[in-house]
């Protein structure tokens, strides 16, 4: 487990490209047969990513959680970006196709992760967020998640919004996670960009096609910085920051945020053309 503390705004608009890289991307998300955490302490989320390809993998605890299990007072959000694959949670088999959705609430022990095909292994994105009340764990397909389809061509940002683990879907303590799909010829996400002062987010990149890239834009909104982003790694944005990007192809993302309410519309929207 890596962890990552605060870095104030101040502090951000003096680094470098390296600095940016080492303090808000998550390069090495997916590697066989463990489970990769960081650990942020924007509100004490943490994101991380499984792929099991030999074995099931089980949820351990870290040192740094001084929890007798990992769920003993956090609460997990779970998507499959890849293969077909399975969760057991204390004895609860729940399959997962690519895009399925898994919550598990505080107070869960026992956890696993697998793939159905070693050759075409699931890729579970793993966001994690304290808790102090327990709701029932709950898998939700893509379909279930009320897809909403935005935008236009023509703004080259015509994409698909599934929500999972929010308000009006699986409940949670204080977890808010879907994904966004963006159709071909569409490559901007998040325009119009916004901050939400009362909650981080994590993006995590997926279905970037081979020698294709995201362009993300992070920040202050009058003082931007970008780091180029490759598939199946992810981002972690302060609260403060904007969060959007352009890739050199369509992709996909997962969205996920934590923090002071679950409220999806709470933004607080910037200009373009305010933007520095």
């Amino acid at each position: 487990m890596q962890i990552r503390h605060e870095s104030s705004r101040k502090e951000v608009a003096q680094m470098n490209t390296e600095e940016l890289r080492e303090n808000f991307l998550i390069e090495n998300l997916f590697s066989p047969d463990q489970i990769t955490w960081v650990y942020s302490h924007y509100d004490r989320v943490l994101a991380g990513g499984v792929m099991p390809v030999q074995s099931a993998v089980t949820l351990e605890t870290h040192d740094a959680l001084k929890a007798n299990f990992f769920l003993e007072r956090r609460e997990l959000g779970i998507i499959n970006v890849a293969g077909k694959g399975s969760v057991v949670a204390d004895g609860q088999v729940f399959e997962l196709d690519k895009l399925g959705c898994l919550y598990l609430g505080k107070g869960t022990q026992q956890v696993s992760f697998q793939s159905e095909d070693g050759e075409n292994p699931a890729r579970f994105f793993l966001l994690s967020s304290p808790a102090h009340h327990t709701f029932p764990n709950r898998a939700f397909t893509k379909e279930e998640a009320s897809p909403v389809t935005l935008g236009t061509l023509e703004t080259s940002n015509h994409r698909t919004i599934y929500k999972y683990i929010h308000e009006g879907g699986i409940q949670s303590c204080q977890l808010v996670m879907g994904l966004t799909v963006l159709q071909p010829g569409s490559v901007w996400n998040t325009m119009p960009s916004h901050t939400h002062d009362r909650r981080m987010e994590a993006y995590c990149y997926f279905d970037i096609p081979e020698n294709h890239a995201v362009l993300h834009l992070m920040g202050e909104p009058t003082q931007t910085r970008h780091l180029w982003v490759a598939n199946h790694q992810a981002i972690i944005s302060p609260p403060w920051s904007v969060h959007s990007g352009c890739g050199t192809s369509s992709y996909s993302f997962i969205w996920g945020m934590a923090g002071e309410n679950k409220d999806f519309t709470d933004m607080d929207g910037v200009p373009i053309l305010s933007l520095r």
